[in-house]
């Protein structure tokens, strides 16, 4: 039975010869001529003239998947992300010379027959018969961009792309309908420039302009006859042919070509033997796709623009849609990075911090008043080589965005927040609390928001120092980080109050933790992130409005069409005097208090330190009226660890404090970002001092310890102590109230 194979489906021959029948169907059908039966076509069966007139006559041609260019805020190159390197030109600004070597080598009668080419449908019919198989294809050009179409939308699915490309007569025949369609709706021209724009060259490169710039650095309008004959061979096999790999094959390949555009008089002869003469000349351009190339350090900040569009419903309801816009590509993404600001951020981050250090610095920056992100750095550069100490752990943001899974906790550089909370109460600045050392507090007398008591037992805490003993009022406490001071002020202000402000300014846990109601929170207790800490501080320098963190400013599509983005949100967290009483205040934290080190000279500025228990984490986070940045250091790999008696950057310190490591590093970031001529002030009002505080500050200062470190160390436990310190004991009015406490819901602004 020679007309079967083992398997007792149809031979090469007889599947040719039905293929044969269908396309002159096919042809037929194109004409409006009436055929008799299908039998005297060779047709294998009436079942497959009727599935054939069944197929949907309209072909969804996808649109190319091309590179998306994400930008800066000066409209300079970040990188460029694609998951098909193409970009779609239109058929004037490809070489003549390429459009005639493609059809010369894949269709050579392209200009001459429809959709399909039935002398060379005949030919390898014969061919293949001759063979006892298949050796020889009968694909017009219009058919194989039909195929491609199909391979474009199964993007990088491997089972739809099997399908796409399955050697089957029922996809032949679905792909010929459609390419009857093709040729009778979009012409010759329009398909060569699409099928020029859709194939695959090789080396990662779809289309031709992507391919004349991987092989050769140029446009494809400016290719030469002997470069177009090497792209055209290349269509067959991007493989086999591959010039950077087998330049043997691909100049026999070339050869081809040229001889082939001879034959069918587009060049002569003696054009084609000088171009064969010519050796293959490359200039290989290497593929630079993702945040991974990212200039100047920017590929943290490049990954959270590829999150934030994948994330966002602002791009599409699903992550489905929006993984689809993100793959789809062809965008221009014009982001928020400040070039300026971006080049001090990544010298702050690697100044202090060696990427081979056991701990790693990450600074973020945002603008007061419109959210935007102006930089993201880190000491480690962003990459995959851990063997380089390259990371892709964004240690600015949260796991959502790339980051770490919950943040870090944030020590003292929450007591601000707990002091607007007091302020927006009513309670003066002059407000003094007098406390040993170390306290123990009734959680009871913490209120949540639903009434209750924050828990049972006593909250036990301490300051850094014994000397740090005695009577302090708020503008003190803040400038020394007087942790006893904070929890009575905390308790006066309230919990439930002190929570809820926070997370008006945008303090908020990762992955969807809500902050927890505990009197710990006003050491720092919970986590956040360096982003929300750089914004919730923004709020102060925008004299009360907190404004969400945004790293896109525009999106154009591949038409240049403008796609909607995400904007910043604003809103009045609190009164415009709380939030100019604590820019005076932490001013002076930077002028004479633990962030001494940090301060600027030639501007108002103002901040905060911070480090939690054992020295896990430590804080700078400090701003100017127009600008916020949060400097952060700490263990980014496996258990954290403490940092005392470590060097880093190749300084030794016994241990790392707020206000000596991620101090310096913000005033590297923010001297390097600022412009000297634009220097603009916090808006000046009086602070209320307690009773004699100037005064009393020097006799204690003279008894400080003056090496003794940081003075901000929090307790960094959500969880409170079990029960008193032997021997301490509460003056009645310490807990609960005092004699300038205000009404409840006190816009802060008339102090006693």
């Amino acid at each position: 039975m020679p007309n079967k194979r083992s398997g007792g489906g149809l031979t090469g021959t007889q599947q040719a010869a039905k293929f044969l029948g269908v396309s002159v169907l096919a042809g037929a059908v194109l004409a409006g001529i009436a055929l008799p039966a299908a039998g005297a076509l060779g047709l294998a069966a009436k079942g497959t003239v009727e599935g054939f007139d069944e197929i949907p006559s309209n072909l969804k041609t996808p649109p190319l998947s091309q590179r998306t260019t994400i930008l800066d805020s000066e409209g300079g190159q970040i990188a460029t992300v694609y998951s098909r390197d193409r970009t779609v030109v239109p058929l004037k600004d490809i070489a003549p010379t390429m459009q005639k070597a493609i059809v010369a080598i894949e269709d050579a009668r392209f200009y001459e027959h429809g959709a399909v080419d039935l002398k060379g449908v005949l030919r390898a019919l014969n061919k293949n018969a001759q063979a006892g198989g298949v050796s020889e294809g009968a694909s017009t050009l219009t058919q194989q961009y039909v195929k491609n179409v199909f391979v474009e939308e199964a993007g990088d699915d491997p089972e739809k792309v099997a399908q796409a490309t399955q050697q089957t007569l029922g996809r032949k025949i679905r792909e010929l309908k459609y390419a009857i369609q093709v040729e009778e709706e979009l012409g010759k021209k329009k398909i060569l420039e699409n099928y020029l724009n859709i194939t695959f060259f090789g080396q990662q490169a779809y289309g031709v302009e992507a391919a004349s710039q991987r092989y050769f650095s140029k446009r494809a309008k400016d290719l030469k006859l002997e470069e177009s004959a090497l792209l055209a061979g290349l269509v067959q096999s991007p493989s086999r042919f591959d010039p950077v790999n087998d330049n043997e094959e691909a100049t026999k390949r070339r050869d081809i070509v040229l001889q082939r555009m001879a034959d069918v008089h587009d060049i002569s002869q003696e054009e084609a033997d000088k171009a064969k003469a010519t050796p293959i000349a490359l200039k290989v351009s290497k593929p630079k796709n993702g945040c991974i190339t990212a200039v100047k350090g920017s590929g943290f900040f490049c990954d959270y623009v590829r999150k934030t569009i994948l994330n966002d419903p602002v791009f599409g309801k699903t992550e489905e849609e929006r993984s689809k816009l993100w793959n789809l590509g062809g965008l221009t993404i014009r982001t928020t990075l400040s070039p300026r600001a971006q080049a001090a951020a990544n010298e702050a981050a690697t100044a202090k911090v060696n990427k081979t250090d056991g701990v790693a610095a990450a600074v973020v920056q945002v603008q007061p008043g419109t959210g935007k992100i102006l930089s993201m750095g880190q000491s480690r550069p962003y990459g995959l080589d851990q063997k380089q100490n390259e990371t892709v752990l964004n240690l600015s943001v949260g796991g959502k965005m790339g980051g770490t899974t919950y943040g870090f906790q944030v020590g003292s550089t929450f007591k601000p927040i707990t002091a607007a909370a007091a302020l927006e109460k009513g309670i003066s600045p002059a407000q003094t609390f007098s406390s040993p050392w170390k306290i123990s507090v009734p959680m009871a007398s913490y209120r949540t928001c639903d009434g209750g008591p924050a828990g049972g037992g006593q909250w036990d805490l301490q300051n850094e120092l014994q000397s740090e003993a005695g009577s302090w009022d708020m503008s003190s406490a803040l400038g020394k980080s007087i942790n006893t001071y904070f929890a009575n002020l905390e308790q006066m202000a309230g919990l439930c109050e002190t929570v809820e402000l926070a997370r008006k300014m945008g303090y908020e846990r990762e992955l969807g933790k809500k902050l927890k109601e505990l009197p710990s929170i006003t050491l720092g207790g919970q986590e956040s992130t360096p982003l929300d800490m750089a914004a919730v501080y923004a709020t102060f320098a925008n004299r009360g409005t907190y404004c969400t963190p945004v790293a896109i400013e525009t999106v154009t599509d591949a038409n240049g069409k403008r796609i909607k983005v995400p904007g910043s949100q604003c809103s009045q967290a609190m009164s415009e005097q709380t939030a100019d009483s604590i820019n005076q205040m932490l001013k002076g934290v930077v002028e004479d208090g633990t962030g001494v080190q940090a301060g600027l000279q030639d501007r108002d500025n103002a901040g905060k330190t911070g480090t939690t228990n054992d020295r896990k984490d430590a804080w700078f986070v400090g701003y100017t009226p127009n600008l916020s940045t949060a400097v952060w250091v700490g263990d980014d790999v496996g258990e954290k660890q403490s940092m005392f008696n470590i060097t880093i950057g190749g300084q030794y310190y016994p241990k790392v404090c707020g206000g000596c490591l991620p101090g310096p590093i913000w005033k590297i970031a923010m001297t390097g970002a600022l412009d000297a001529s634009e220097t603009p002030g916090f808006n000046p009002v009086s602070i209320p001092r307690g009773n004699d505080k100037e005064k009393d500050e020097k006799k204690r200062d003279r008894n400080r310890d003056r090496d003794r470190g940081d003075e901000d160390r929090g307790r960094g436990d959500d969880k409170p102590g079990d029960g008193p310190i032997p021997g301490i004991s509460i003056p009645p009015d310490l807990i609960g109230g005092g004699a300038n406490r205000g009404q409840d819901g006190g816009g802060g602004g008339n102090w006693p």
